[in-house]
């Protein structure tokens, strides 16, 4: 995959943001600098969940429990997120999975691997912009005007739909105008959200109560599990940085780098919002609390308006999950394209800005219309989309060990496990049987399985069975390597008549 083949749909730009801008060799515009790939990472795993789920995760498994749940499952994250870093240090083209899929395993391992995360990923788009209006009711009580229906057991009314949609818009134009747009405004909102983690620790330094903690365990190991279940959605997005690998302008072990240190921000800011929040409320009162989070801080520092900063806050995270994940989804989309595994229609470029429009447009589409399908989604669109992302995780790790074997001279900018190859195999192998553990959790075998609603299991399988579709359809014959992309395009014209 050394070479990158030019559709007609990619010629190279004739206007960008700078006469100067470095262009990739597939038309994308270099823009982003080391800090903006790593908000862009960090960004899209703070989202929204910190806000509403605090309450839950205390509930379910104690301060300490919860922690540990946490630190467990951002360890599981550390081993995938090292595995990444090399791959993407060795392969820095846009598409991230689709490339090590490609040159490790082969096509059809691509599209099911590539198909599924992209699934995840507009899981979490989908997430938001239900998230957003429901947020915004928070600080506006009387939002909800003009009732349509019930859906999901959920009352739908449009002007609470209509801001989710208004923002699938207003997020869609900023992401066709640009990745260093898109970076901007992403830079911009993580620097309101490590504000926000100050005042937390601030407020914590001077008006915790210690015995809130208690009790430190509750719910035993199936407590601990169902805190667990939520850490793939949650810690989903450091790969987000692979998959604009060819829009950063900093060298690829660099690259590798800042998806590690990425992880290790987003374990921090979990831990912070879990101590914080259970220093301010005893436990025999979460359940009083909405917004846990944004609640204990108005306790901790004495006034109401503290909690409404925080509630900005997490306005903030969707913002910046929703635009990573946005980023991620389309370029992901443009890949596949670009390799003839899906439609070419996704591959197509904006003539000026050099993005890849289509692809955007499609996936802000469904996020247009997700808030009229009412907040009752929430549960189920992220239980569709965590075992889609744990799917895409475990390949990717099976196929890191793959190409060690296969390619032990591949150029390894950044070669994790030190410069023999016993200590990135041990990295390899953990990471391949973290995933595999947490991927087994979803299956519904034991009293500690992920009880999923048949909804989402309806939604994980419809999206996997389209995916299977596109499997289906590529040419075989064509073996894993350096060169399998250019060989697909070459098949993929032959079967259907093309030059």
């Amino acid at each position: 995959m050394t070479s990158r083949p030019e559709e007609p749909t990619m010629s190279k730009p004739t206007d960008s943001h700078s006469p100067r801008a470095e262009v990739s060799e597939t038309g994308l515009v270099k823009a982003l600098g080391s800090w903006d790939a790593l908000f862009v990472g960090f960004g899209a795993m703070i989202g929204f969940g910190w806000i509403v789920l605090t309450s839950g995760w205390l509930q379910s498994a104690g301060t300490l429990g919860a922690m540990l749940a946490f630190a467990a499952g951002g360890v599981i994250m550390i081993f995938v997120g090292l595995v990444y870093s090399e791959l993407v240090a060795a392969m820095p083209f846009a598409g991230g999975e689709h490339n090590y899929l490609l040159r490790g395993m082969g096509p059809r391992a691509a599209v099911f691997g590539s198909w599924a995360i992209t699934g995840g990923y507009i899981s979490v788009v989908m997430f938001e912009a239900v998230a957003i209006p429901q947020t915004v009711e928070y600080i506006f009580p009387n939002l909800s005007q003009i009732y349509l229906w019930n859906f999901a057991g959920s009352d739908v009314y449009l002007t609470w739909a209509l801001v989710g949609s208004a923002a699938a818009l207003i997020i869609g134009l900023i992401n066709i105008r640009g990745i260093k747009t898109a970076s901007l405004v992403q830079t911009f909102v993580v620097s309101f959200l490590l504000i926000v983690g100050l005042l937390l620790i601030f407020g914590t330094a001077v008006g915790a109560e210690p015995s809130n903690a208690q009790p430190l365990f509750t719910g035993g190991v199936p407590g601990m599990i169902a805190v667990l279940v939520a850490v793939p959605f949650l810690f989903v997005g450091f790969d987000v940085i692979p998959q604009s690998a060819e829009e950063v302008k900093v060298p690829p072990r660099r690259i590798g780098a800042l998806v590690v240190v990425s992880v290790l921000m987003a374990i921090v800011w979990y831990l912070l919002i879990i101590f914080t929040s259970s220093m301010a409320i005893p436990s025999s009162d979460l359940a009083n609390y909405e917004l846990v989070t944004a609640d204990a801080l108005a306790i901790l520092l004495g006034h109401e308006i503290w909690g409404t900063i925080v509630i900005a806050g997490g306005l903030a995270g969707i913002i910046t999950s929703w635009n990573a994940f946005l980023i991620g989804a389309s370029r992901l989309m443009f890949s596949m394209a670009r390799a003839r595994m899906i439609p070419l229609w996704f591959g197509k470029l904006h003539p000026k800005y050099r993005t890849p429009s289509n692809a955007v447009i499609f996936i802000s589409a469904l996020a247009f219309i997700a808030p009229f399908l009412g907040s009752g989604m929430l549960g189920w669109i992220v239980d569709a989309g965590s075992p889609a992302i744990i799917i895409a995780y475990f390949m990717v790790s099976v196929v890191f060990l793959v190409l060690r074997k296969k390619e032990p001279r591949m150029d390894r900018p950044m070669r994790v496990g030190g410069r023999g190859n016993a200590g990135g195999t041990v990295i390899g192998v953990l990471s391949v049987i973290l995933t595999a553990l947490l991927l087994f959790i979803y299956i519904p075998v034991t009293p500690w399985s992920a009880q999923l609603g048949w909804p989402s299991w309806v939604m994980f399988g419809a999206w996997m069975l389209l995916g299977i579709y596109y499997l289906a359809r590529l040419p075989g014959g064509i073996k894993p390597g350096e060169n399998a992309e250019d060989q697909l395009i070459a098949a993929v014209k032959a079967k259907r008549g093309e030059r």
